[in-house]
């Protein structure tokens, strides 16, 4: 008996090394897909109420809504830039004026009404003012390194257009098939989380779907309205690239940035240009729009996922911080996951938590004789 413990063990260590070899190998092989398949995943999981009303709405027909759903997720990359190529191109004449004016650009002074800007409106009318004094020449070479700079992250940014386009396709054709097979992959999460952790795991499971629901309906619907509000204004007070801005503005949203790094400095154009009364009317609705995420966000993620408000406020702002873009569903769903587990676990100790049986028939026949 003590000679095969030892070989026991150590058919354990060999078995538990090549598990994790296989593991890893198969992480290894499949990490060019993660980030679509963690994609794919997480918008699948949100649109998912959307695409059975969808299949309602054809019948019953999955392969018809399936089409429908996969054509609109494409075309939310196609459409913007379409309307981008088509707005640089509308406006390629525009753009050569203007870069043949650079040369002979001249700062003119700042109006009035920067001095009575609170905190900020004397400090910026003095830097606007050096800046008039100065010449073209000395202003070009002021902006030369900030150029320079801008002009290699953009090549960067479009040296990685491609591989985004690519992973963007692959998601696209993830959540297809996860649309189709929707049900059987519920199954499959199910009967793991089951076998993993009992029906603890299953449950861990279903809040996960829950939150990620949850985050999506706050922070995209939110960044829609946000987007679709501040379109609005930029187009009624006539800015130019207003398309452009719109989608940089929808983008912002999403990455919890906010309108505001392209409405405040669009205001100063209007003030320029508009005069006075169109600039405090545009202020007024940039402001408008910048801070009605802050009550709308809440109400619909609560609506989604019943958390505690923080716990998913601090899920999406760390993990935007820690993942990027995706980690604004991973983090809300792992920390909603370590939060339930957690609860449980303190529960299960407490016995004030633990609620008395109710006493069987048979023995309250045996108490009442």
């Amino acid at each position: 008996m003590e000679a095969e413990q030892p070989r026991d063990l150590t058919r354990t260590i060999f078995q538990l090394l090549a598990l994790s070899v296989l593991i890893a190998s198969s992480f290894w092989i499949l990490r060019p897909f993660l980030v679509a398949l963690t994609w794919a995943t997480t918008i699948a999981v949100a649109t998912w109420p959307v695409l059975l009303h969808v299949q309602v709405w054809f019948g019953g027909r999955r392969a018809l809504a399936v089409t429908l759903m996969t054509i609109t997720l494409l075309l939310i990359l196609v459409v913007p830039l379409y309307f981008g190529v088509t707005t640089i191109v509308d406006n390629a004449d525009r753009m050569a004026d203007w870069s043949k004016s650079l040369a002979t650009f001249a700062v003119p002074q700042p109006p009035d009404w920067m001095d009575t800007i609170p905190v900020v409106g004397a400090r910026l009318a003095v830097k606007w003012r050096d800046l008039a004094v100065a010449g073209p020449q000395e202003v070009a070479q002021r902006l030369q390194p900030y150029g320079r700079e801008i002009i290699l992250g953009f090549v960067g940014q479009v040296g990685n257009l491609g591989l985004l386009i690519v992973q963007f396709l692959l998601t696209v054709i993830i959540t297809a098939i996860l649309y189709t097979n929707g049900e059987t992959a519920a199954r499959a999460a199910d009967r793991f989380a089951r076998r993993l952790a009992g029906a603890q795991g299953e449950n861990v499971v279903h809040l996960a779907g829950q939150a990620i629901r949850g985050v999506a309906l706050g922070v995209v619907v939110t960044a829609i309205l946000q987007s679709t509000a501040s379109g609005i204004g930029l187009v009624v007070a006539g800015v130019p690239f207003a398309t452009i801005l719109i989608a940089v503005v929808f983008m912002l949203c999403v990455a919890q940035l906010g309108p505001g790094l392209i409405l405040f400095p669009a205001v100063f154009w209007v003030y320029s240009k508009q005069g006075a009364a169109w600039g405090t009317a545009f202020l007024v609705w940039a402001i408008f729009c910048g801070t009605f995420d802050n009550f709308l966000r809440p109400m619909l993620i609560k609506r989604g996922a019943d958390l505690p408000l923080l716990l998913i406020f601090a899920g999406v702002i760390g993990g935007l911080i820690a993942f990027g873009v995706i980690g604004l569903f991973i983090g809300p769903v792992m920390l909603a996951v370590a939060y339930t587990l957690l609860v449980d676990w303190v529960s299960a100790g407490d016995p004030s938590d633990q609620h008395a049986q109710p006493p069987s028939p048979r023995s309250e026949a045996d108490h009442n004789a």
